[in-house]
């Protein structure tokens, strides 16, 4: 149902550096580049994340509520995930472990500041 996901950017070297790593844990790559927009995926018929300055040329901003969640098959998939977004500068922002019976999570904020969770169902 979801083309695509769209995150506001105010680097974008910076943001491409940091989800060349993180998504390629993924297997995903890039698909799409332009000057103000990098997009990435693991095949043109999937789900994609990108990166865009804002069309409006002011300042890319995070929204309060909002946030990217990335499928994992395993908890030792998100506890790496998890791990490799903070050296690569993302925010704390709750520690991979169990949250309920079955949800099993990691929680981080991006070196924009967007909101972002690595997952499995256990």
């Amino acid at each position: 149902m979801i083309g695509y996901i769209t995150l506001g950017t105010n680097d974008m070297q910076r943001a491409a550096a940091f989800y060349d790593v993180l998504l390629g844990m993924f297997a995903a790559k890039r698909t799409m580049e332009m000057e103000t927009f990098i997009a990435w995926g693991d095949s043109p018929t999937t789900t994609m994340l990108s990166v865009i300055k804002p069309y409006d040329k002011q300042a890319a901003t995070i929204g309060n509520g909002v946030m990217v969640a990335f499928a994992c098959d395993s908890k030792a998939k998100v506890d790496a995930v998890y791990k490799k977004a903070l050296e690569l500068g993302a925010k704390d922002e709750g520690p991979a472990g169990p949250r309920g019976d079955n949800f099993y999570a990691g929680y981080f904020r991006d070196l924009d500041g967007n909101k972002l969770n690595v997952f499995c169902m256990t």
